[in-house]
């Protein structure tokens, strides 16, 4: 019986891949280095050490991980600034998770500043969450199971009491491999890509019924 609703976040909660790219970018840019919106596409989901790292790789570029990511950290809060807002549906699914007594958890594989900077620009309370597990928690990101694994744990929950909410194809193979049920949204992902997941829909304003009553 579902008792946990594990969300990713950004795809799901929040659409800040445009931003993320184009502070990337920038950052790259003040070392000389152009960036092209292919060079990060392979990277979507799987957290900036990835994401950042991975771009740098593909521009030749040896990326020093903690001053990079940082200061792609830096201009990702300026230039979202007043400028990101929740997904359709997301407030509403959220108060009806909590009207179903459902514990709710974010396990992102994006840092834990981006996690709060996001949950703030979008008005979303940490609060909400009884947990909140980022990519420097786990050693092993997406697509393996681990963050999953742990974001149940931290509710106190079995895997298979819990539904994973995610729109990147890492994301629900990460889903799937802890054990979860899977609802993937088809915000970055066309539904083709998604096929592994119980259930696909739009967003969270189309969740189906079946979804979160099993």
């Amino acid at each position: 019986m579902i008792k946990g609703i594990l969300f990713d976040m950004d795809g799901v909660l929040v659409d800040s891949e445009e931003y993320i790219f184009e502070a990337t970018k920038m950052m790259f840019a003040e070392h000389g280095v152009t960036v092209k919106l292919e060079d990060a596409l392979h990277f979507v989901g799987m957290g900036e050490n990835k994401y950042i790292g991975g771009i740098g790789e593909r521009n030749g570029f040896v990326v020093d991980i903690e001053r990079d990511k940082a200061r792609t950290y830096q201009i990702y809060e300026e230039i979202t600034l007043g400028k990101l807002m929740p997904l359709p549906g997301v407030n509403e699914f959220i108060e009806k998770c909590k009207e179903l007594g459902f514990l709710m958890a974010i396990a992102s594989s994006a840092d834990k500043v981006k996690i709060l900077i996001n949950l703030r620009e979008i008005g979303l309370s940490p609060d909400n969450f009884l947990a909140i597990v980022n990519g420097q928690d786990v050693e092993r990101k997406k697509p393996f199971p681990d963050i999953y694994l742990l974001a149940a744990e931290k509710l106190g929950l079995k895997p298979e009491e819990c539904l994973v909410v995610e729109d990147a194809v890492s994301g629900v193979s990460s889903g799937k491999a802890a054990g979860c049920k899977c609802l993937a949204l088809t915000t970055s992902f066309p539904a083709e890509k998604l096929t592994e997941a119980d259930w696909i829909c739009k967003d969270l304003s189309e969740v189906p019924a079946q979804s979160i009553d099993w």
